[in-house]
Protein backbone atom coordinates (compact mmCIF):
# COMPACT_ATOMS: atom_id res chain seq x y z
CA UNK A 1 0.00 0.00 0.00
CA UNK A 2 1.27 3.72 -0.77
CA UNK A 3 -0.34 5.83 1.68
CA UNK A 4 -0.05 9.49 1.39
CA UNK A 5 -1.87 12.61 3.28
CA UNK A 6 -4.00 15.41 1.75
CA UNK A 7 -4.56 18.18 3.38
CA UNK A 8 -6.94 21.27 1.89
CA UNK A 9 -6.97 24.41 3.89
CA UNK A 10 -9.16 27.86 2.90
CA UNK A 11 -11.99 29.80 3.29
CA UNK A 12 -15.20 27.64 3.62
CA UNK A 13 -17.00 26.99 -0.16
CA UNK A 14 -19.74 24.80 -1.67
CA UNK A 15 -18.33 21.65 -3.48
CA UNK A 16 -14.25 21.65 -2.09
CA UNK A 17 -14.51 17.84 -0.79
CA UNK A 18 -16.90 16.85 -3.93
CA UNK A 19 -14.11 18.15 -6.24
CA UNK A 20 -11.41 17.09 -4.13
CA UNK A 21 -12.88 13.45 -4.17
CA UNK A 22 -13.99 13.55 -7.80
CA UNK A 23 -10.18 14.00 -8.96
CA UNK A 24 -9.10 11.36 -6.65
CA UNK A 25 -12.05 8.45 -8.10
CA UNK A 26 -11.26 9.76 -11.73
CA UNK A 27 -7.67 8.82 -10.95
CA UNK A 28 -8.23 5.58 -9.40
CA UNK A 29 -7.02 6.81 -6.01
CA UNK A 30 -8.71 5.22 -2.91
CA UNK A 31 -9.71 7.57 -0.11
CA UNK A 32 -8.94 5.59 3.24
CA UNK A 33 -9.87 7.91 5.85
CA UNK A 34 -11.21 11.84 5.91
CA UNK A 35 -11.74 14.13 8.64
CA UNK A 36 -13.34 17.57 7.71
CA UNK A 37 -13.70 20.75 10.14
CA UNK A 38 -15.42 24.18 9.87
CA UNK A 39 -14.21 26.96 11.89
CA UNK A 40 -15.82 30.85 11.80
CA UNK A 41 -15.87 29.98 7.91
CA UNK A 42 -11.94 28.13 7.19
CA UNK A 43 -12.24 25.01 5.86
CA UNK A 44 -9.84 22.33 7.02
CA UNK A 45 -9.28 18.76 5.63
CA UNK A 46 -7.36 16.03 5.86
CA UNK A 47 -7.11 12.93 4.19
CA UNK A 48 -5.29 9.69 4.10
CA UNK A 49 -5.41 8.17 0.66
CA UNK A 50 -3.85 5.02 -0.93
CA UNK A 51 -2.50 5.46 -4.51
CA UNK A 52 -1.63 2.13 -5.23
CA UNK A 53 -3.22 1.61 -8.03
CA UNK A 54 -3.48 5.44 -9.65
CA UNK A 55 -3.81 5.85 -13.38
CA UNK A 56 -1.09 8.93 -12.51
CA UNK A 57 2.30 8.97 -11.17
CA UNK A 58 2.57 10.62 -7.34
CA UNK A 59 4.14 13.81 -8.77
CA UNK A 60 1.52 14.56 -11.60
CA UNK A 61 -1.44 13.82 -8.55
CA UNK A 62 0.71 16.15 -6.36
CA UNK A 63 0.37 18.85 -9.06
CA UNK A 64 -2.43 18.38 -9.96
CA UNK A 65 -4.15 18.68 -6.75
CA UNK A 66 -2.38 21.88 -5.82
CA UNK A 67 -3.97 23.05 -9.35
CA UNK A 68 -7.09 21.94 -8.67
CA UNK A 69 -6.91 23.41 -5.27
CA UNK A 70 -5.99 27.05 -7.14
CA UNK A 71 -9.24 26.77 -8.95
CA UNK A 72 -11.40 26.54 -5.93
CA UNK A 73 -9.42 29.05 -4.40
CA UNK A 74 -8.01 26.57 -1.33
CA UNK A 75 -4.25 25.57 -0.35
CA UNK A 76 -4.27 21.60 -1.38
CA UNK A 77 -0.80 19.75 -0.25
CA UNK A 78 -0.07 16.32 -0.71
CA UNK A 79 2.40 14.36 0.75
CA UNK A 80 3.69 10.52 1.41
CA UNK A 81 2.88 9.61 4.45
CA UNK A 82 6.29 9.24 5.69
CA UNK A 83 7.49 12.23 4.44
CA UNK A 84 4.21 13.80 6.72
CA UNK A 85 4.88 11.57 9.83
CA UNK A 86 8.76 12.73 10.25
CA UNK A 87 7.48 16.11 9.30
CA UNK A 88 5.05 16.02 12.17
CA UNK A 89 7.03 13.78 14.58
CA UNK A 90 7.40 15.29 18.27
Amino acid sequence: MNKAIITVVGQDTVGIIARVCTYLSKSNVNVLDISQTIIDGFFNMMMIIDYSDADKDFGTVVDDLEGLGEEIGVRIRCQREEIFTKMHRI
